[in-house]
């Protein structure tokens, strides 16, 4: 089992910056692809973006595409979430998650495929 926190949430104005790290604790880290999700109020949990365990390959969502970044730190244990251009629709609780499969494909865009979660962190884009 894997133990995941999110944390670097907060306000920000639309335009700028955050970036969000998730700690990961328990079994190895590097034996997990990763993935950051978010969930908006009133609306579905939506996938942003996925990792592979060495950061060779990722995947987006059209959605941040070109404004979000991942990277992980296998190291120190840590995934990243560097958000750039943020804007008031980005406005949402991001959560980190772990599948257990190392590799990822397209699946890694369903919330199903990922078998552990963070509590999420509040991130909020004022206009």
């Amino acid at each position: 089992q894997v133990q995941l926190r999110e944390s670097g949430g907060g306000l920000v104005q639309a335009g700028g910056s955050l970036r969000l790290s998730c700690a990961a604790s328990g079994r190895t880290f590097r034996n997990y692809a990763m993935g950051w999700f978010r969930q908006a109020p009133g609306k579905e949990r939506e996938f942003l973006t996925a990792i592979n365990w060495s950061g060779s390959r990722t995947y987006y969502a059209d959605s941040v595409k070109g404004r979000f970044t991942i990277s992980r730190d296998n190291a120190e244990n840590t995934l990243y979430l560097q958000m750039n251009s943020l804007k008031p629709e980005d406005t949402a609780v991001y959560y980190c998650a772990a599948d257990r499969d190392d590799s990822i494909t397209y699946k890694n865009r369903y919330d199903y495929r990922y078998d552990y979660w963070g509590q999420g962190t509040q991130v909020t884009v004022s206009s």
